[in-house]
């Protein structure tokens, strides 16, 4: 049921009636301020990976730290491991990588730009290779029957 009230306007030296404004739920807001459907989901979708970068940097931080028995929660035992991912792959979808910095040491995280080119020469170098060049659109593989 919507209720109108009734006011004085001076200008017109009548009385109007007045619609009340109705309260918009941040969607609402959303798709109002917001004309273009595909900019909607854009925002939506930042949104989203926001809420779920929250929550998996909440969890490892739970993961990490010990709570004071004051709180009544019993420590938790969890792996981590799939929480970090989903926070570096939100992350990723931000636009930032986690990288070592120019003058750390590589600890077998990874190899460099020179070991792999090392790595190649030396396996082109030691195996033997095969090279199938097929230049015809439609081919057959037929074996032979002895």
């Amino acid at each position: 049921m919507v209720k109108l009230s009734v006011m004085w306007n001076p200008f017109k030296k009548t009385m109007t009636e007045q619609k009340p404004e109705e309260k918009k739920g941040i969607l609402k807001k959303l798709k109002d301020g917001i004309d273009d459907k595909e900019e909607q989901l854009a925002v939506l979708s930042t949104m989203v990976r926001l809420g779920i970068l929250i929550w998996s940097g909440g969890i490892l931080t739970l993961a990490y730290i010990k709570l004071p028995p004051a709180f009544g929660i019993p420590e938790q035992k969890l792996d981590p491991t799939f929480i970090a991912s989903v926070f570096t792959g939100t992350l990723a979808t931000f636009g930032v990588a986690a990288t070592k910095k120019a003058g750390e040491k590589n600890n077998g995280g990874g190899i460099t730009k020179e070991q792999m080119e090392q790595l190649i020469e030396k396996a082109a170098a030691t195996t033997p290779t095969q090279t199938i060049k097929l230049e015809a659109p439609a081919f057959r593989i037929v074996t032979e029957e002895k």
